[in-house]
């Protein structure tokens, strides 16, 4: 009976460390109760909610699951909180697996539904993230939290004036939700209003003046605003705040770039690889500066890094967007790296087999390598897919000259011509073709006045 009255005790102790934010030492009080009686649902769930708060997400999922087992699976909130606790380590779809459940139990469950339209923002089902926020305005239609998450879907998916629409009623709805203000400055951003935009990031930093993040966001669109002077004095209050923060070090070397600081943008750039090196083509945006100072040391880095991310996109195809496939591919060229630029532009091609420039680029790394054969046979696809593409007809013209088709060539330069008279390479090709003709003729008529003097 004693052992019985002490776990309660520490229950009601834990309670009061919860409430002071003292999360350890709450957790070691409903661990000693729960060692006199494992099967309390409710202190399991006391336990789950304590280890969420000290962020320990991983154990809060599994004290969850034996709060919800222990209730005999009739425990909305356990699902809820659980599901919650699953968005936030990325396992999206056991989380909505949790979140419906919930709504199964207690379909009034207003934050289930909300914490709904998270998860299938996240999966990008965003259908059925309009369909919850529908449903949550149902239950309750001034319901802050409802409007900013559908926010975070629809700014997905570029529909920023609703996106703007929405964090209006929540910010009016909900002053406190967390970075409102700055989250509605971002879609102000989108849309444009810029100036707009830069306010509320300056009533965002006016109530909580270490917002890293806002700090940041505000000295990239400072960036946008061409206020680059004030850019720079943001960002590098952020790293003040936190000496390692990577997107202040990658947006610096961004700034760094266009004010033509290059040797600054080189040291930012490095740090971010550093620190994360797949963070947002950090290491194309470093190899592409290396590029351009074209010393030994800086080509051969960049060669490095560029190898680097051909090897990420062979391991993960999927890892890079094709305009990112198409500045690695210009990368690679600029570095010399052709076999590496050939592998990157056959994937170009999986992915836009209809698009006629891929073909090209496909053409002039295998022109480069030596593959004539193949060049040519690329040039001609990508001819078929677009018939007025000059580029290709260049090449072909250089192609059939290399090979002494003089015909050929002859023809691929007046193609070209006839759509671009202003072409210099065609222009070039064409002469060079007519003082090869006139060349020719000059031998002939010497051999036929040869062979008439021994007549």
């Amino acid at each position: 009976m004693n052992d019985w009255h002490d776990a309660e005790e520490q229950v009601e102790r834990a309670h009061e460390l919860y409430e002071a934010g003292r999360w350890d030492e709450a957790e070691a009080a409903l661990r000693q109760a729960l060692a006199v009686n494992p099967f309390q649902a409710e202190w399991q769930f006391n336990l789950g909610l304590t280890l969420e708060a000290a962020g320990r997400l991983d154990d809060a999922v599994k004290a969850l699951e034996t709060a919800f087992e222990l209730s005999e699976e009739t425990d909305p909130q356990s699902a809820m909180i659980l599901g919650a606790a699953l968005i936030d380590l990325d396992r999206v779809e056991e989380a909505v697996r949790w979140l419906e459940r919930a709504l199964e139990l207690s379909p009034s469950n207003l934050d289930a539904h909300v914490h709904l339209i998270d998860a299938y923002s996240l999966l990008e089902r965003h259908e059925d993230a309009e369909l919850h926020f529908y449903m949550a305005l149902q239950l309750n239609s001034q319901h802050a939290g409802a409007h900013a998450a559908l926010a975070e879907s629809l700014l997905d998916r570029k529909e920023f004036d609703r996106a703007v629409w929405c964090l209006r009623e929540a910010s009016r709805l909900d002053p406190s939700i967390p970075r409102i203000h700055a989250r509605l400055a971002r879609a102000y951003g989108e849309t444009g209003r810029l100036e707009r935009a830069r306010q509320l990031y300056m009533r965002e930093l006016r109530q909580s003046p270490g917002d890293i993040e806002s700090i940041v966001d505000l000295g990239r669109l400072l960036i946008d605003m061409n206020r680059f002077a004030e850019a720079g004095e943001k960002l590098r209050r952020a790293l003040e705040l936190e000496p390692d923060h990577t997107e202040a070090h990658m947006s610096l070397g961004e700034l760094s770039v266009l004010t033509g600081e290059r040797d600054l943008a080189r040291r930012h750039f490095d740090v971010v690889v550093r620190l994360d090196a797949n963070y947002g083509g950090a290491r194309r945006r470093l190899a592409s500066v290396l590029l351009e100072d074209r010393r030994r040391g800086d080509s051969d880095r960049a060669a490095v890094l560029l190898r680097e991310e051909s090897s990420l996109v062979e391991q993960t195809p999927d890892s890079l967007s094709t305009d990112e496939l198409d500045e690695l591919f210009g990368l690679l060229m600029d570095g010399g790296l052709l076999s590496e630029a050939r592998k990157v532009a056959e994937r170009l091609i999986e992915r836009k087999p209809c698009d006629a420039s891929s073909h090209h680029s496909l053409s002039v790394v295998q022109f480069g390598l030596g593959m004539v054969a193949e060049g040519v046979s690329s040039s001609r696809r990508a001819l078929r897919i677009r018939p007025n593409y000059v580029a290709p007809m260049h090449n072909l013209a250089v192609a059939h000259l290399r090979r002494g088709e003089i015909a050929r060539s002859r023809y691929w330069v007046k193609q070209g011509l006839l759509l671009d008279p202003e072409d210099r390479g065609l222009r070039r090709l064409r002469t060079y073709l007519r003082v090869h003709t006139l060349r020719v003729v000059a031998q002939n008529i010497g051999l036929f006045t040869r062979s008439s003097r021994r007549v």
